[in-house]
């Protein structure tokens, strides 16, 4: 269930943000194939997609229906525009070189503490 779900999200994801719908347009071009067909019995199918895809648009007779082909037109095209802007780079310099003195960390023996005096803390108060 959850695989035909994302196959059929998947199906309509692409068919509505991409050229992929033009393949529903499939049955047309055999459609249009046999109309030429009848008009000429020796023409093959590779001259046909020859006629109507590699020799671009001329206008005939038949024009309208040659432009129902798919991949002949982008009539539900999608198009977002997205800008890239390159950053400027930015330079700093400095007329002057600067220096930092370096912090000296002044300890004092008392700061340490013998860690038996620590654990004595945490004994429980006596009576006396």
């Amino acid at each position: 269930m959850k695989k035909a779900t994302a196959i059929l999200f998947l199906t309509i994801y692409l068919l509505s943000t991409t050229e992929a719908q033009q393949l529903l347009k499939l049955p047309v071009v055999f459609q249009h194939f046999q109309a030429h067909q009848k008009e000429n019995k020796d023409i093959t199918f590779v001259h046909f997609l020859a006629i109507h895809y590699l020799h671009g648009s001329p206008k005939d007779k038949d024009y309208e229906e040659d432009m129902k082909l798919p991949f002949k037109t982008c009539g539900d095209c999608v198009s977002s525009i997205v800008p890239g802007f390159v950053p400027v780079m930015v330079q700093l310099s400095t007329a002057k070189i600067m220096e930092i003195p370096a912090m000296k960390n002044y300890v004092f023996q008392d700061q340490f503490i013998l860690s038996s005096y620590l654990a004595s803390i945490w004994q429980p108060p006596k009576y006396c």
